[in-house]
C-alpha cells in the first residue's frame, strides 16, 4: 500500500473514533439523525423483504431506524457488515432493492461511474438515496468557510471515470457541492434520465442541525429545545433558497421496456 492509501486509513479512523464519541456524548446528535433516517426511510421500496445496503456507513448509526439495513464501509470495524467500495460492489446484478449513500455522494471523485454500478446491483425500480448537503445561501456559508471539505465549485466535475482508472488507483476525495450542482441544475439530467427517474429532490433547513454543531462543533442550544427547533425548520423550509442545508434525492431505477 503506497503512502496515500495508508493516510486515507489513517484520515477515515480518526473520523470514525472522533464521530464515535460525539455520537455518545450527544443526545441531541442522535435525535437529529433518527429523523434525516427516517425521511429517507419515507422513500424506500415499499414492501415486506426489501434488501437495503448502506454504503460508507461510518459508525452504523442507521441501524438505530432501520435495523435490517446491511451496513457497508471502505474499510472495516467491528459494527461493519462488508467492506463495500461504490465503484465495485460485490452484490449481484439485480439483487438489492434500496441503496443508501448518507454524505457519500460528495467523496465519489467520479460519480457517473458509480451511479453505473449501483444501477447494475438494483433490481428493476430499486432506488438510490442520496443525502447531502445543500447549496442555498445559507449552505455556501456553512458548507463553505466554515467547513473543512472544499465545495469544489470552481472545479470541473469529472462524471465519468477514464479508460485506464481503476478504484484501486483513487484516493481521499471531497466535493461537497457536487449533488446540488448534478441534481439540481440542468447539466447532468440527460445522463441521469438514461437510466434513472429522478423521484424527489428534497431540500431540507436543519438548522437545528447545523446549531446543534454535528459531530465536531459546539452545541449551540440545550437538548430540551429541539421541537422549538424543529419548527424553526419547519418554518424555514418554505424558503429553500435561502435556508436549505441538506438535500435528499431519490432515484429510481428504470425498468427495462
Amino acid at each position: 500500500m503506497d503512502n496515500s492509501g495508508q493516510a486515507d486509513i489513517t484520515r477515515h479512523e480518526e473520523e470514525i473514533l472522533q464521530n464515535l464519541g460525539s455520537w455518545q456524548r450527544k443526545p441531541l446528535l442522535r435525535q437529529i439523525y433518527a429523523d434525516f433516517y427516517r425521511r429517507i426511510a419515507g422513500w424506500l421500496v415499499p414492501g415486506p423483504g426489501g434488501r437495503s445496503v448502506e454504503l460508507g456507513s461510518g459508525i452504523g448509526n442507521i441501524r438505530e431506524v432501520l435495523p435490517g439495513c446491511l451496513r457497508t464501509d471502505l474499510f472495516p470495524n467491528p459494527w461493519i457488515d462488508r467492506v463495500e467500495s461504490a465503484y465495485g460492489l460485490s452484490f449481484a446484478a439485480r439483487s438489492i432493492d434500496n441503496l443508501i449513500l448518507f454524505d457519500v455522494f460528495h467523496h465519489l471523485r467520479y460519480p457517473g461511474t458509480a451511479l453505473a454500478e449501483l444501477h447494475r446491483v438494483l433490481v428493476p425500480g430499486g432506488r438510490v438515496l442520496i443525502f447531502e448537503p445543500c447549496l442555498s445561501l445559507l449552505g455556501l456559508l456553512v458548507f463553505g468557510p466554515l467547513h473543512r471539505e472544499p465545495l469544489g465549485l470552481g472545479e470541473e466535475i469529472r462524471f465519468f471515470a477514464p479508460a485506464d482508472w481503476s478504484p484501486e488507483k483513487d484516493s481521499y476525495y471531497a466535493s461537497q457541492g457536487n449533488a446540488a450542482r448534478i441534481f439540481l441544475g440542468r447539466k447532468y439530467r440527460p445522463l441521469l434520465r438514461k437510466q434513472w427517474t429522478v423521484l424527489a429532490r428534497e431540500r431540507f433547513a436543519a438548522i437545528s442541525y447545523i446549531a446543534s454543531g454535528g459531530y465536531s462543533g459546539p452545541q449551540l442550544y440545550p437538548d430540551r429545545a429541539f421541537p422549538l427547533m424543529q419548527r424553526l425548520d419547519a418554518f424555514c423550509d418554505r424558503f429553500p433558497r435561502i435556508f436549505a442545508t441538506r438535500l435528499l434525492v431519490v432515484l429510481e431505477k428504470k425498468s427495462p421496456h
